[in-house]
């Protein structure tokens, strides 16, 4: 139904030749633009959220088919709780709901159901779903989805902090032990490489909290296209565009 309120856009090349060899391996994505999908249509902002749960199938199937081997979604930051309570509900609800309906098929497609914040934090029936998905999927060999729940960049160093400093007291570790291969080991990400493509729609160009640690040398994608109305097309545009730039990670080439 979504579809009756999106235009097809003629500045989206469909033909853009990425190299199939060099894929990211990680992509993150900052969801962001369902609100100000659905005001522009005039519909209230659950029905941009709904939109935007569409824009997540198609992408998954895409970045699957892709070779992407993990993919990282932002779905709901340490900082929404602050949003109306209807619509913190309706979110909550819209988590339970996808996670039930597109279950069978994930699992089937190999996918591996994770996710990254303090779910404890989440209601019961959303943790319990979450958990319920990983469980069921984590021998899965194919793309990993990472779904970012109550998650905070700050929230999650903070954490990491703190386990770091009670093994040190309990003599697990030693200070001097402490590297940046130590603190990324107890990131949410730790079994993960950092994301290679960062990516958020909507035309905001900032973080806004995500994954801080991980972020120190990824590549940026911007872009005013609500997250409802992102296509496969605008994926393949910022794959082509990470293709087409030099990472050198401080060095030179």
């Amino acid at each position: 139904m979504f579809e009756l309120f999106r235009k097809r856009r003629k500045d989206i090349d469909d033909n853009i030749s990425i190299d199939h060899d060099n894929i990211p391996k990680h992509i993150a994505i900052i969801m962001d633009g369902n609100g100000r999908w659905a005001k522009q249509r005039n519909l209230p902002r659950t029905v941009g959220h709904k939109a935007g749960v569409e824009t997540i199938r198609r992408v998954i199937k895409e970045c699957d088919k892709l070779g992407v081997k993990y993919l990282t979604l932002y779905a709901f930051s340490t900082e929404n709780w602050k949003r109306p309570k209807d619509e913190v509900s309706a979110l909550m609800d819209l988590l339970v709901e996808y996670l039930k309906k597109e279950f069978d098929e994930l699992n089937k497609s190999n996918v591996v159901i994770n996710h990254i914040g303090d779910i404890s934090k989440l209601p019961d029936k959303c943790s319990r779903e979450l958990i319920s998905a990983y469980e069921k999927t984590k021998n899965n060999t194919g793309i990993v989805l990472n779904l970012a729940l109550n998650y905070g960049g700050r929230s999650e160093i903070i954490d990491g902090v703190k386990k770091i400093a009670q093994d040190i007291q309990d003599g697990r570790i030693g200070i001097e032990d402490i590297n940046e291969n130590i603190v990324s080991s107890y990131m949410y990400t730790k079994d993960m490489p950092d994301p290679d493509l960062i990516i958020r729609p909507s035309g905001e160009q900032r973080l806004s909290n995500f994954l801080l640690w991980q972020c120190a040398y990824s590549e940026f994608w911007y872009s005013n296209i609500n997250w409802p109305d992102f296509s496969e097309s605008d994926l393949h545009k910022a794959i082509y565009d990470y293709q087409n730039r030099d990472r050198r990670y401080g060095g030179i080439k």
